[in-house]
């Protein structure tokens, strides 16, 4: 066996860590794809056989350990499924990539790099590579509360200056990702580009905040990808005169040319679907809650027959 090649199986789930009640992180081995992946980059994951498709962003990866990182909200059928199923020891069924386009890491000297929620996962690969590269990085992150900051320390790391938001001041400064935009630009009048990523009215806001300075900015339309192919069509995205998929030509695209109005309201084409997907599941779920199994009836019955 190769030197550092992990002795687990390919797609088992060696890590879980959650950080709060729908934020959970699963470390999967996948020597290969640690080896090939680079920042900005996404995966097709299927959790069983009769799983549904999905892109996730990596939001790590480790070639050394043979590892790839993805940060997962449970807010749909299948990631609140494998919430509950996706535990260390077990297995993905499929796990594709890394796929799409890897995020241009610009010769900029100073570089801002914006997550919001969900989004810091994905702003990870990109801060560390652009400091691997000598640049100087600020680091603005956005979360609702204090209780929902993960990984500060991985950030500080790799930035120069790390500037934390939430909604209700409970860390950092109290305000949304655009305010700490505006501070970081007020600091650092240098920046060269900046990287935003998060949920599409956030990387809009964002875009809007840099858009006066003149600072070039990147975002990453994951969130509109459905199968990760491009053959769906689904993500179609207006950039600038241009349409474009956002899984095969992205993720990544200038911010000050995405048409976000038109993105949102793709957005929003399958959601009649996906609210009848979650209601078959929860229903599956109270079904389960309420089953009684034979095992349990054959000792019940033996418990009573004792007493007696």
């Amino acid at each position: 066996m190769p030197v550092n090649e992990p002795t687990t199986s390919y797609f088992e789930i060696v890590k879980r860590e959650d950080y709060s009640d729908v934020t959970y992180m699963l470390e999967v081995s996948h020597p290969l794809m640690a080896r090939a992946a680079k920042p900005g980059q996404f995966v097709i994951v299927m959790s069983h056989e009769d799983g549904e498709r999905i892109p996730l962003t990596i939001a790590d990866f480790d070639a050394q350990k043979g590892t790839v990182t993805l940060v997962i909200q449970a807010v749909g059928k299948t990631t609140r499924e494998m919430q509950q199923t996706c535990q260390v020891g077990t297995r993905l069924y499929g796990l594709v990539g890394p796929m799409g386009i890897p995020s241009s890491l610009s010769h900029a000297t100073k570089v801002l790099c914006v997550g919001g929620g969900l989004g810091v996962a994905p702003v990870y690969p990109q801060a560390r590579g652009f400091k691997e590269l000598g640049a100087k990085v600020i680091g603005v992150l956005g979360f609702r509360n204090k209780d929902l900051v993960f990984w500060e320390d991985k950030f500080k790391s790799v930035c120069d200056e790390l500037i934390l938001c939430t909604d209700d001041g409970s860390v950092g400064i109290k305000g949304m990702v655009t305010d700490g935009i505006k501070l970081a630009l007020e600091r650092h009048p240098d920046i060269d580009e900046a990287v935003a990523i998060g949920p599409p009215v956030m990387m809009k806001a964002s875009a809007e905040t840099t858009r006066p300075f003149g600072v070039k900015t990147m975002v990453s339309l994951n969130p509109i990808m459905v199968d990760g192919t491009g053959m769906c069509g689904g993500c179609r995205v207006k950039v600038g005169e241009q349409v474009k998929f956002a899984c095969v030509d992205g993720p990544d695209f200038d911010g000050h040319l995405v048409d976000f109005d038109d993105l949102m309201v793709r957005l929003r084409r399958y959601k009649e679907e996906e609210n009848a997907a979650m209601k078959r599941f929860e229903e599956s779920c109270r079904m389960r809650d309420f089953m009684v199994t034979d095992a349990e009836v054959r000792e019940a019955i033996t418990t009573q027959m004792g007493e007696a």
